[in-house]
């Protein structure tokens, strides 16, 4: 059984095999398009038993890990770090392509539960959607401050209220103003209201296929207290797939939730920095929520406190707590689509 390490870069990635000891055994570099892809799988077909290991950059490694796995192939998902540790526990310093996926071959090979590979599913379009809204909004945002320049220069006091250009009717109020008006300065505010109007439509678009699919793919994670569908999708597109994850557990490692061992001389732990920082900082909106509304949350933050803790204490406690309540609740919708689809597909 040999593991074929990769490296990945746009134009090319760098195959090398090791053995089960870590001894390197060849190595080949191809072009990083179909032709290339093919051309790995023929050469890897040399090696009857084999697995492979791609350094986890998704935007890199999303197609060949596609193509692999379409084939048929073994693989796993060695995150940058493992790799990066790996390469400079090695006798021979330096770096290159050769040695970064010698480094990924050998970090699988001593870390034997890695996520396996799978092809993108619901989960991926979700995150598109909400990248694709988040950028919209950033956009929006940018030319909702330069507008406010322009009427501040051109009705000095009388700018809208703040968070009023997203709306619709304060923004047809704006363009009635600004109608009778003459001048650069007012085409361009002019234009920077319809740019905003523009940018609204479709934030609200998104947001409304947002909703759809995240109550299609989640609908008890929606059901969740203090968990909207902006949330919803954030965590969808992170956890892409809550089968990957065996355990609890494993989940709040990989969301930063569980707390880090940090004894000496008693049984203590410190706050974990680390994890999947957009995933905690869903986790984290919902316990706020749940804090501060009547409800179970707020209950076990409460009793957290009377417990002598302090209130960040108390919130990550909540914050860990809302983590395992996801997990079974991913969990539970994963199962119910299951069997949507074995119904779907038996009639």
């Amino acid at each position: 059984m040999v593991t074929i390490g990769v490296d990945l870069h746009k134009r090319t990635h760098t195959l090398v095999v090791v053995d089960p000891t870590g001894r390197q055994i060849a190595t080949r570099t191809v072009q990083a398009r179909e032709a290339g892809h093919l051309e790995a799988l023929k050469w890897a077909q040399g090696w009857a038993e084999r697995s492979w290991a791609l350094e986890d950059c998704r935007n890199l490694s999303r197609r060949f890990e596609a193509d692999l796995v379409r084939a048929g192939e073994a693989v796993v998902r060695v995150p940058p770090k493992l790799m990066a540790g790996a390469r400079n526990s090695a006798r021979r310093p330096g770096k290159s392509d050769p040695i970064d996926a010698l480094a990924v071959a050998r970090a699988a090979l001593r870390e034997p539960d890695l996520p396996l590979a799978q092809l993108d599913g619901p989960a991926r379009e979700v995150q598109l959607l909400l990248d694709h809204r988040n950028n919209l909004v950033v956009e929006r945002t940018r030319v909702q401050n330069r507008l406010r320049w322009h009427l501040h220069e051109l009705d000095p006091g009388n700018e809208p209220a703040p968070r009023s250009l997203g709306r619709a009717r304060a923004l047809l109020a704006l363009e009635n103003r600004l109608a009778s008006l003459e001048g650069v300065t007012a085409w361009l505010a002019r234009d920077l209201v319809a740019r905003c109007r523009a940018l609204t439509i479709q934030i609200n678009e998104l947001e409304r296929e947002l909703a759809t699919r995240t109550a299609e793919l989640a609908p008890s994670l929606l059901a969740l207290q203090g968990c909207g569908v902006l949330t919803a999708a954030k965590i969808i597109g992170e956890v892409a797939g809550i089968g990957r994850f065996r355990t609890r557990a494993n989940f709040a490692s990989y969301n930063g939730t569980a707390p880090i061992p940090a004894w000496s001389g008693s049984e203590r732990h410190r706050l974990n920095r680390g994890g999947n920082r957009q995933l905690n900082s869903a986790l984290h909106m919902i316990a706020i929520t749940q804090m501060r509304d009547p409800g179970r949350g707020r209950d076990y933050f409460l009793h957290r406190r009377a417990a002598n803790d302090t209130k960040p204490e108390a919130i990550r406690a909540l914050r860990r707590r809302i983590s395992d309540e996801v997990y079974r609740r991913l969990r539970l919708d994963e199962l119910r689509s299951g069997s949507v689809t074995t119904r779907h597909q038996a009639a």
